[in-house]
């Protein structure tokens, strides 16, 4: 097997030899197994010569060494289950059982997942809101600073950059503040795997410094590759810098939380993907800039839609530091339209599926494999729907949503007995579960805090637009704490 063989070469050279399986999987490569026989073929199980991801010595190794030279981080590691996986992982590496952490509210629900699966005693900081867009800002040093200072025990430091709406933050500098007071900075970028790849897929010049910031400054990051670049569902990379996170620990947790059985489809998709961005990723990143500007140039004498754009914030005191243009946030704020009626429209009259909707703004993701016409297709449809919406009055700034303060860590109140309760009558109680807008993710309500009658306004806006809300039963009830077991654990 040559050292320059890429994994799916070397799959499909032994699917096409003549070794009998005599080895999981069950389906057997077999031609009879069914619709998905043709995607059998490379699928294997841990044979010899194709190595083992929990203990990667040889083509495994070799692939994720490629994936680490690409980003340029000191160590990287393959994860088949999604980034969900690496910041569980690294949250629990970089904090013991009962520690403090200080994490951004905005984080995805898988930082608060490891949070209880480590007793963990969260303080927030809550990122101030874009007024233009109704979406949440960067994470400000300063204020990350501030936080520690007033929480000196905190462990590690968890902020999400870029957000899901494109939201990137001055990573490097974050990084200078936690690290001045010697603790870890965990950086979830799971949007922004494309990020620092090339010069182009931001909305400034400053985006590769930005980027790089974020690679080799923090300490840990997570890259979602399925999100933005091309590679299968389910695709993530995890990277160490430096010597603050325990690494022989941080593989301990890995293997725990990882699949004994990982898919060599989906590492030998890994591995496609980083062969595909050697070899034409900077004339893909080319042309997406390219398709970006023509786009931003046809939506100029737009009306009423506005589209996001960091040239419209730049000059204002917003913490953001650039705005990955991959994440088109298109905003209805101040129409007769809501964000999710504008994706309706889209769906039904133009056949264009969005990513995600909320109140006045929904969002489309466009990555370095989108082609002159996407764009060209939604520039127009939003050229003709701009033509026949209205302006309404101005609507009251959107504030994000802070809770009834925390009365338990999240583990006691997940480890609590519970009952459910109708929403309108939940003021006063503490949550036992998660209220989520999903996407993207971001927890309205976490387990342990108390919910009051502005967070419970809230959350019926959201499923009065017709969003989904995790956490919300379709008869209108949530989970709330009884009582606390007194086995609960009590870090």
């Amino acid at each position: 097997m040559s050292v320059q063989e890429s994994l799916y070469q070397a799959l499909s050279a032994y699917c096409g030899s003549d070794f009998y399986p005599c080895h999981m999987p069950g389906h057997k490569r077999s031609a009879a197994s069914g619709e998905m026989a043709d995607f059998y073929k490379i699928d294997i199980t841990e044979i010899d010569g194709f190595d083992n991801l929990h203990q990667a010595e040889g083509i495994l190794l070799d692939a994720q060494k490629r994936a680490n030279r690409l980003y340029g981080t000191d160590e990287t590691f393959f994860l088949v289950n999604g980034s969900t996986c690496g910041v569980l992982a690294a949250v629990m590496a970089a904090a013991k059982p009962g520690d403090e952490i200080l994490m951004a509210r905005n984080c995805h629900k898988s930082a608060y997942h490891a949070a209880i699966l480590q007793g963990l005693r969260v303080h927030y900081y809550y990122p101030g809101m874009i007024r233009e867009y109704d979406i949440c800002d960067g994470a400000s040093p300063e204020e990350i600073g501030r936080l520690l200072d007033r929480f000196p025990e905190c462990r590690a430091v968890v902020v999400t950059s870029p957000t899901y709406e494109g939201v990137i933050s001055d990573v490097k500098e974050i990084a200078a503040v936690v690290h001045e007071r010697d603790k870890i900075l965990i950086v979830d970028e799971a949007h922004g795997a494309h990020l620092g790849l090339c010069c182009v897929t931001g909305s400034s010049e400053v985006i590769r410094e930005q980027a790089d910031g974020t690679l080799r400054d923090a300490d840990l990051v997570v890259h979602s590759l399925h999100k933005t670049l091309p590679s299968m569902t389910q695709t993530a990379l995890l990277h160490v810098n430096g010597n603050r996170v325990d690494r022989i620990k941080l593989r301990r947790y890995l293997s725990m939380l990882q699949s004994s059985s990982p898919s060599y489809v989906l590492m030998a998709s890994m591995d496609s993907c980083m062969r595909f961005l050697e070899e034409q990723g900077q004339t893909r990143f080319a042309a997406m800039q390219m398709h970006y500007k023509v786009f931003c140039r046809k939506l100029e004498n737009l009306q009423y839609i506005r589209i996001g754009k960091m040239t419209d914030l730049s000059e204002k005191n917003y913490a953001l530091a650039d705005w990955d243009i991959g994440k088109v946030v298109i905003s209805v704020k101040g129409t007769n339209l809501s964000g999710k009626e504008l994706s309706d429209i889209l769906r039904e009259e133009y056949h264009l599926e969005l990513e995600m909707a909320a109140e006045t703004y929904a969002l489309a993701m466009m990555t370095l494999m989108d082609e002159a016409e996407g764009w060209q297709r939604l520039a127009g449809a939003l050229i003709e729907i701009d033509g026949r919406i209205e302006k309404e009055p101005s609507q009251p700034v959107k504030k994000s949503p802070v809770s009834g303060g925390e009365k338990l860590t999240m583990a006691q109140a997940f480890h609590s007995l519970r009952e459910e309760t109708a929403l309108e009558n939940a003021a006063g109680r503490i949550s036992a579960d998660f209220i989520t807008p999903y996407p993207p993710g971001v927890p309205l309500v976490a387990p342990g805090e108390l919910m009051d009658n502005e967070l419970i306004g809230e959350i019926k806006k959201y499923l009065g637009t017709g969003l989904c809300v995790q956490g919300v039963s379709p008869e209108g009830r949530i989970g709330v704490v009884v009582e606390i077991p007194d086995k609960v654990w009590h870090y």
